[in-house]
């Protein structure tokens, strides 16, 4: 597959991300590491540890991928349950392995679906989890309702994604690295060059920062924040579901 999949919100975008993703499985976890130069693994601590003090008991990660955020919620907060759901069957069976490689089979379970429409009960997870995910929604807004569906009144949704640089030198920097080197290195060690061709485009046309937390409160979301991190290349963002929401009551 050398086509990436179309730039932002886009009817079908869904099926193209799926193939996309499962051309990527094989090399997935060593190209995050290699081009993160290993900084991923802080980024997904520090959006487990904004969990923390809500000691969920059921925890979602949604475009869970090979379920590295997953493993960490596990660890790091010791829920009951932990689900992993993504729309890549292939990065779900690298997932999985994983998880028998750690003898963690039995603590999270990893389910195909879409976050527009989670295969779960409504109100039935204490917090949520995306990491590097929704930037991919074929439609923002029906993914962030979808996750807050089956969050419980007064549960909190954690978003780590991409995000664009603010300051000199280092969205100059930022902008040469993702032209120049990013394209070249997944394209030496992924069969899917155009995955990291679409990687640096769908950042620079995501709403990111202020105007992400926009789109969360237009989802139902309240209590909103958004933490930049590592120089602003990634963000944290924040928000609960209300806590007199009711199931299928608006906005949810």
């Amino acid at each position: 597959m050398g086509d990436h999949p179309p730039i932002g919100e886009v009817d079908g975008k869904a099926k193209d991300i799926e193939k996309m993703f499962d051309a990527i499985a094989p090399r997935y976890d060593l190209l995050n590491r290699l081009l993160s130069f290993g900084i991923d693994r802080y980024w997904r601590t520090r959006a487990v540890r904004l969990l923390a003090d809500e000691q969920p008991t059921r925890v979602l990660d949604v475009a869970t991928g090979t379920a590295d955020l997953a493993i960490k919620a596990e660890r790091t907060l010791h829920p009951r349950e932990v689900v992993g759901v993504d729309l890549s069957a292939e990065m779900l069976d690298y997932g999985r392995a994983k998880l028998d490689r750690l003898g963690l089979s039995s603590r999270i379970s990893l389910v195909q679906g879409d976050a527009a429409d989670p295969p779960f009960p409504d109100d039935h997870f204490d917090a949520a989890l995306v990491a590097f995910g929704v930037r991919n929604f074929e439609d923002l807004t029906a993914g962030l309702r979808g996750i807050g569906r089956v969050l419980r009144p007064g549960a909190p949704l954690v978003v780590l994604e991409f995000s664009r640089p603010r300051t000199t030198p280092i969205k100059q920097l930022y902008a040469w690295y993702n032209e120049h080197v990013l394209p070249r290195i997944g394209g030496a060690l992924s069969p899917d060059q155009g995955a990291y061709e679409y990687l640096p485009n769908s950042v620079a046309a995501f709403p990111d920062g202020p105007d992400f937390l926009v789109r969360m409160g237009e989802s139902g979301f309240e209590d909103l924040r958004w933490i930049p991190l590592t120089f602003g290349i990634t963000s944290l963002y924040r928000g609960v579901v209300p806590p007199e929401a009711a199931s299928g009551a608006s906005p949810r």
